[in-house]
């Protein structure tokens, strides 16, 4: 078969089967990822229908996808936002780097893996997916929640921190000196912060440049400026997801809405494929040897992050409900994880790292959006089981509570 004509054939062959797991999925009111996730272990690597014309094209969707996730949860924020997020939840950040990382550094240990390795997982067990949870904040229509902003800023100083974490864990397994690996690191750290200086500061003069009252310029010029900025961001270290981020940020008025409009179709048609390419590069058989261990440290790790969303939520202020729902929120891992075990299997320090972390990562980005759903329900079961009733000052509180919350929720 020619092909072009296989190529077509296959890709058109995704795209139908997601627009009926979307359906399905809608019809039962839950995300779609887990059966994205799912039709790519059936089109992938020792699957049922394997790939073969459409992989590449695939795989560059899948990247899409991921830029355009982060760029349309940073259209919904100003860089002011941005700035006052991170300003107060630093403290959440490290909480969360201390509560994720060190068990899989635990792990890694415990298997006898060495220090090397240790590094590896906890990076992999630290970062939750930004692109699975910006996926499904728009799903379950919690974007307008009050505890998204926290949310956000705990991913974005992941995504961050990633600047850093990334050149010394490729230092490390290429056993470079250490002027070699400060060079990456600073230059990572320099273009990061380069990038957020001029979101922050020029983020007007930019708008201006990109609003147009015609809808096919207005895509064009922040589709192109997006993927650009993305692009210089990844060349220099720093994620791509940071840069689109950002980019979504700088935008605000008009060009952002008008933005928003144009771009929800793509966002939804690449991230699709990106959830799907997730799948392809698992391998089914290689999963039931590491179930176990990638087992027990999803169930840990899970009842991490719940802590420190709960906490982070706390913090700032949020509702019991709130609180419950960030941290579950936040469960999902995913394209981070990945990266970073993918580096891990190139250097060769641990054959059976790379299954481990892949089955983890399944696992999590199957649970996270059922724990973004569930979580904070479940809670509310449990402890209103426990609770004795309360006294008449005390529901009056909790009904000004539930008042005061809800015009700044959607989607409840």
């Amino acid at each position: 078969m020619h092909s072009s004509a296989r190529f077509l054939i296959e890709f058109g062959a995704i795209i139908l089967a997601l627009g009926l797991l979307g359906r399905f999925a809608a019809r039962f009111q839950f995300s779609p990822i887990p059966l994205y996730l799912l039709a790519g272990l059936a089109f992938g690597e020792g699957g049922l229908l394997p790939l073969g014309t459409s992989e590449e094209f695939v795989a560059i969707g899948a990247e899409i996808g991921v830029i355009l996730l982060l760029l349309m949860l940073g259209l919904e924020y100003t860089a002011s936002d941005l700035v006052s997020n991170l300003k107060t939840q630093y403290t959440a950040g490290l909480v969360d780097a201390a509560l994720n990382a060190l068990p899989g550094a635990a792990m890694a240990l415990l298997l006898g893996w060495g220090p090397v390795a240790a590094v590896v997982l906890a990076g992999v067990t630290w970062i939750s997916s930004s692109g699975v949870i910006a996926k499904v904040l728009g799903d379950l229509g919690r974007l307008g929640n009050r505890e998204t902003p926290v949310i956000l800023s705990v991913l974005v100083l992941e995504d961050l921190s990633m600047a850093v974490y990334l050149p010394i864990i490729t230092a490390l397994l290429a056993g470079t000196g250490l002027a070699a690996g400060s060079l990456t690191l600073a230059v990572a750290l320099g273009a990061a912060a380069l990038v957020l200086l001029v979101a922050v500061r020029y983020g007007r003069h930019i708008s201006r440049f990109v609003s147009s009252d015609d809808p096919e310029k207005l895509l064009l010029v922040v589709l192109g400026l997006t993927l650009l900025v993305a692009g210089l961001a990844q060349q220099l270290q720093v994620s791509a997801a940071v840069g689109a981020f950002l980019v979504g940020i700088a935008l605000s008025g008009e060009a952002a809405e008008g933005a928003h409009n144009l771009l929800s179709p793509l966002r939804d048609l690449f991230a699709a494929v990106f959830f799907v390419f997730f799948g392809l590069h698992t391998d089914p058989a290689s999963i039931p040897p590491v179930l176990l261990p990638a087992l027990a440290l999803a169930v840990v790790t899970a009842g991490t992050k719940i802590a420190t969303g709960y906490w982070a939520a706390r913090r700032a202020g949020i509702s019991a409900k709130g609180r419950w729902r960030a941290g579950g929120t936040l469960v999902a891992r995913g394209e981070f994880s990945i990266v970073i075990a993918g580096l891990a299997v190139t250097s060769g320090i641990e054959p059976s790292l790379g299954p481990l972390a892949t089955a983890y990562v399944l696992i999590l980005v199957i649970v996270g959006p059922l724990t973004a759903r569930y979580t904070e329900p479940l809670a509310t079961l449990l402890t209103g089981r426990r609770r004795k009733p309360a006294a008449a000052s005390d529901t009056a509180d909790s009904g000004l509570e539930s008042v005061a919350e809800e015009p700044h929720e959607v989607g409840q």
